[in-house]
């Protein structure tokens, strides 16, 4: 019988989820569930729901309805929500963990516990809070060297830096009494130096399959200025490392996903099964951990999955089963550089309803992933922030970006880009950055 796999979600993530399922020899039958009616992901699928991503009901009912034999979740949101608890009752095998699990993305605070209660290394110092008391005292053991984290799900947007955004004590404290009247609890955490990359593994709860180290940009524009958003664009290189990193780093990061995974099954009682997703840091005392995401990233899986050479189906199946070891993953030896092209505006105030011409044809290698464009009366229309994701592969990360970047030129409408992204100048500049760093 042929699976019907549904995907929950309706942006270029689940976009590039679905492409992969459709290069499946297993020739899955696709279902998709999604805030809206995706214009990339709608051909693909046999049946496509729309509504809230957190409306278990409804995603429960057409899940039934659609007879799927397993899902994929994409986002965030419908995990901490315990949509893979609804699912799995339902007798649907999941690709994401239940809700207690996904805590390691959906409470920053449950994350550094678990990694001080089990030993694992990578933690900065960290306080949560869910009062004003003792946060001036902290601040000031932390004088121009703190980060200020909502404990919860703020869509890559509830992180406030020193230096970045916050520029004196009186800021630093009105982001705190901010968060407080909102009723959410936060982390104080000691800044760190370095360079951030992303490491997603796919875990079993006893087995790991690691892919392609990523680095991701959140920053919306050039040279790393402006608010954060949820990824601007991501970058891999075709050794499996990245240039500013050594072997170390990325063993250290491997085995901090492997600890995790353990220590959620100790915590928990239950197997993690679905994406690991470390974020950490390259410092001069090694690697570091940001935060933990319980699912595939977004721009990262626009990366790992067209450069993903082992069937999907058969690594989910072996996810939902317990039975990963049998699957040898595999990734084209190849760099990938992705780019976003966002909607005017993003993040703080995105403009909708414009329209975006595509285009007929792209460079060699290269993928178009739709995020929010929804097909009106044949035209394609804006109808959230990430847009359209391009996603070039090469055998140098300046012959991916080459092509990536002549992509962009070829759609028109209301948005923009990083043109830096997998840049020479940029990458030098982080190389650098870490030479300067482990010579100290």
């Amino acid at each position: 019988m042929r699976e019907r796999i549904l995907i929950v979600g309706s942006g270029a993530r689940e976009h590039a989820i679905a492409v992969a399922l459709t290069r499946s020899p297993q020739h899955p039958e696709v279902l998709c569930f999604g805030a809206i009616r995706n214009a990339g992901i709608a051909p693909l699928c046999v049946s496509y729901g729309a509504g809230s991503v957190t409306d278990l009901p409804s995603i429960s009912r057409f899940a039934a309805e659609q007879r799927a034999t397993l899902a994929i979740i994409g986002p965030e949101a419908p995990l901490a929500a315990g949509l893979a608890d609804a699912l799995w009752a339902l007798g649907v095998p999941v690709v994401g963990p239940r809700r207690h699990l996904a805590r390691i993305e959906s409470s920053k605070s449950f994350t550094r516990e678990l990694l001080r209660k089990y030993g694992i290394a990578g933690n900065p110092f960290f306080r949560r809070f869910d009062s004003m008391e003792g946060v001036e005292e902290t601040l000031r053991t932390l004088p121009e060297s703190h980060v200020i984290k909502d404990d919860g799900l703020a869509g890559g947007k509830g992180v406030k830096v020193w230096g970045d955004h916050l520029h004196s004590l009186e800021d630093s404290l009105a982001y705190c009494r901010e968060l407080i009247d909102e009723e959410h609890a936060f982390v104080i955490e000691e800044k760190m130096e370095g360079e951030e990359f992303s490491l997603l593994s796919f875990c079993d709860g006893r087995t790991l399959r690691h892919m392609p180290p990523a680095q991701d940009h959140k920053r919306a524009y050039e040279g790393d200025k402006g608010p954060n958003t949820g990824g601007m664009g991501t970058y891999t290189d075709a050794d499996g490392k990245l240039p500013f990193l050594a072997q170390a780093d990325i063993d250290a990061a491997q085995r901090m996903n492997e600890q995790v995974a353990a220590a959620l099954v100790s915590e928990c009682g239950v197997s993690y099964q679905g994406v690991l997703y470390g974020g950490f840091m390259a410092t001069k005392d090694g690697v570091r951990l940001i935060e933990y995401n319980a699912r595939f990233g977004d721009p990262e899986a626009l990366n790992v999955l067209t450069l993903l050479e082992t069937d999907l189906v058969s690594i989910c199946r072996g996810l939902v089963e317990g039975t990963l070891y049998e699957t040898d993953v595999r990734f084209t030896r190849k760099a990938s550089v992705c780019k976003y092209m966002v909607s005017e505006g993003y993040p703080d105030a995105p403009q909708q309803g414009g329209i975006v011409q595509l285009p007929d044809q792209l460079p060699d290698q290269t993928t178009m992933y739709l995020g929010g464009l929804v097909e009106q009366d044949h035209r394609m229309i804006v109808s959230g922030t990430r847009v359209v994701g391009f996603v070039s592969t090469g055998n140098s990360i300046a012959e991916a970006e080459a092509s990536c970047e002549q992509a962009t030129l070829t759609v028109s409408g209301p948005l923009f880009h990083r043109k830096d992204i997998g840049t020479a100048s940029a990458i030098t500049r982080r190389v650098a950055h870490m030479q300067r760093l482990r010579s100290v």
